[in-house]
């Protein structure tokens, strides 16, 4: 996004579609940690829950919650709908004002929720760490 936010309003938005284009198109490295680190962290909750106890148990379903609710949920809710609204966009056939509109309540509240699933997965990632060290 830094790189990206220097560019014009037109070519910021459609920058930001091919980006999120390829992403889309099914690639199947992206799909397979994206999904994979859902399953392998709901697996591992779950599991902690038969082979953990006391404050080992509370680290997993900690990070796992922190991870689910702080990455994963903003995920699907904000992010990709924000994505998903953006691809339909035709910035070539957009005044400047509207290209100026549309990527100012873009850019400004998918920044602000990557910024929350960064820090939520920092997070996760420490309680892990830790988890993994009492282990």
């Amino acid at each position: 996004m830094p790189g990206i936010h220097k560019l014009d309003d037109g070519n910021f938005l459609r920058a930001f579609q091919v980006i999120d284009g390829v992403i889309q198109n099914n690639q199947p490295a992206f799909l397979f940690v994206w999904v994979g680190s859902v399953l392998a962290v709901v697996g591992a909750a779950v599991l902690s829950i038969w082979e953990l106890i006391g404050t080992d148990r509370l680290l997993m379903m900690a990070a796992s919650l922190v991870y689910i609710l702080g990455v994963q949920l903003p995920t699907v809710m904000v992010n990709i709908p924000l994505n998903n609204v953006l691809q339909k966009l035709n910035p070539g056939a957009m005044s400047d004002l509207s290209r100026e509109q549309e990527r100012s309540g873009f850019e400004r509240r998918w920044n602000r929720w990557n910024a929350i699933r960064t820090v939520c997965s920092i997070v996760a990632s420490l309680l892990l760490l830790v988890l993994l060290l009492r282990l």
